[in-house]
Parts: structure tokens; C-alpha cells; sequence
């Protein structure tokens, strides 16, 4: 499966996230729509195929000092690793027989906003996406399905159409399920309700049909999960 990841990796490179564009960000029955005009066709990886896993972190774990270690092994910013492990550790301690790793945030993150730091954002100290990352309105155009407002503008600025916010790209709906009363640009709670959205269902993320299925749930889009697979798969094996 290396070789499928090195394809797939290589595409999201190219691709990175253009939902400002022709992309859709997918939750609660969204779908992901990419442009075939890019010639883009991601390589086969079959549904359910088990993704590389990652060692669990230690319970109690110094979240900080091992995303500084990590961060040098995956290219991945500190700041934006300690999020995703403290959500692995929470959700253990909520949900053990999920068996979530931080590989799979990762892996989410990466494709979503390149841990936000998509369009020049960068997280600032407290970990909030600066300036904040925001979609385009799911107006029914550019490959998106239409979806009015629901938050009044709160979390999205639009009082018209929705808009997926924060880093790991949560719809106001979806947050207001999931997002426990935080700031979906704050990387530490967007991370942790990623995790919650995993999680839900009582899935088990440590095995294929698990992982598929959670992926699938956060974005129905068999193309979008084997971007994240191969996402995962790249950082579980350079953090090993």
C-alpha cells in the first residue's frame, strides 16, 4: 500500500484544499466534488482497507513535548499535532473502544486546510486560525449543494448560505452537534470534536471497515477518504 500512498500524497500536493474554489466540503449528507478539469483521479484504494496506525500516545502523555518531536518527522506544525494528540488522549478517556489515533486528525487536517494554513492562515499562540478560515457559501454553484443558513452568520459571517469554518472545515450544524460550545477556528476544539464526529456510533476507527466509515461520515466522498488514507498512512509511518 505504500506505493498507492505515495500516488495519493502526491496529489495532495497539487490539490492541497481548494474549497475556496470548486470543492465541497462535506458534512451531514454533503458530498465532495472535485473538478475533473484538474485530470485528478486518485489511485484505487479499496473501502476498507486498513490504514497504517500509529502507536497510541502514553495516558498522560506530554502532548506538547512530543509534537515538538513529531512535528520534525512530519512536516506537520507543533502547534497543530498537540491538538490532534490532546483529542486522541480526551477521546480514549471518552470512547477507548474507538481507538482514534492522531494519525486519522492528522490526516483530516491535512487535507482539509493543510493544518490551517491554507490562503496564508496561520494559528497564532492560543492555536485560532489567523485570519480565519472560511469555505465558500454552499449556494448550489461550483459543484456544491445548496444549503440555506442556519446560524444566522455566527460562526460563518453569512446570513444567507452556510459556510464550512475552522481548519478542520466543521458546517455551523455539524459544530453545533459536535463543537461542545468552542471556537471551530481553534485548532484544540475543532480537533476534539473531529474526534467526537469519529467517534459517534459507537465506531471502531482502529479497524478498516471502522475507519472507512468515520472518514466517510465526516465527507461522503470515497475520493476525499483515500486522501486522508494516504495522509494517515504518510505520518503514522514518518512518526513511527
Amino acid at each position: 500500500m505504500r506505493g498507492s500512498a505515495a500516488v495519493l500524497l502526491g496529489i495532495l500536493g497539487v490539490v492541497g484544499l481548494v474549497f475556496l474554489g470548486v470543492v465541497l466540503v462535506g458534512q451531514e449528507g454533503r458530498e465532495r466534488t472535485t473538478s475533473r478539469s484538474d485530470g485528478l483521479t486518485p489511485a484505487g484504494v479499496p473501502r476498507g482497507t486498513p490504514v497504517s496506525t500509529a502507536a497510541p500516545l502514553p495516558d498522560g502523555a506530554d502532548t506538547s513535548i512530543w509534537a515538538r518531536d513529531a512535528a520534525a518527522r512530519t512536516s506537520i506544525p507543533a502547534r497543530a499535532l498537540e491538538a490532534y494528540a490532546a483529542a486522541e488522549l480526551a477521546q480514549r478517556a471518552r470512547t477507548p473502544d474507538c481507538r482514534l489515533s492522531w494519525a486519522t486528525l492528522a490526516g483530516i487536517g491535512r487535507v482539509e486546510s493543510n493544518h490551517a494554513r491554507i490562503n496564508g492562515s496561520r494559528l497564532d499562540g492560543q492555536g485560532v486560525s489567523s485570519p480565519p478560515i472560511v469555505g465558500i457559501p454552499l449556494d448550489g454553484s461550483n459543484n456544491t449543494r445548496e444549503i440555506a443558513d442556519t446560524d444566522g452568520g455566527r460562526l460563518d459571517g453569512d446570513t444567507t448560505y452556510d459556510r464550512a469554518v475552522g481548519p478542520l472545515q466543521f458546517l455551523p450544524t455539524t459544530w453545533a452537534r459536535f463543537g461542545g460550545g468552542g471556537d471551530p477556528q481553534r485548532i484544540d476544539d475543532a480537533a476534539r470534536a473531529a474526534a467526537a464526529y469519529l467517534c459517534a456510533e459507537g465506531r471502531d476507527t482502529a479497524s478498516g471497515d471502522g475507519w472507512w466509515d468515520g472518514v466517510l461520515a465526516y465527507n461522503r466522498s470515497v475520493e476525499y477518504a483515500r486522501l486522508v488514507w494516504a495522509a494517515v498512512d504518510r505520518y503514522a509511518g514518518a512518526a513511527a
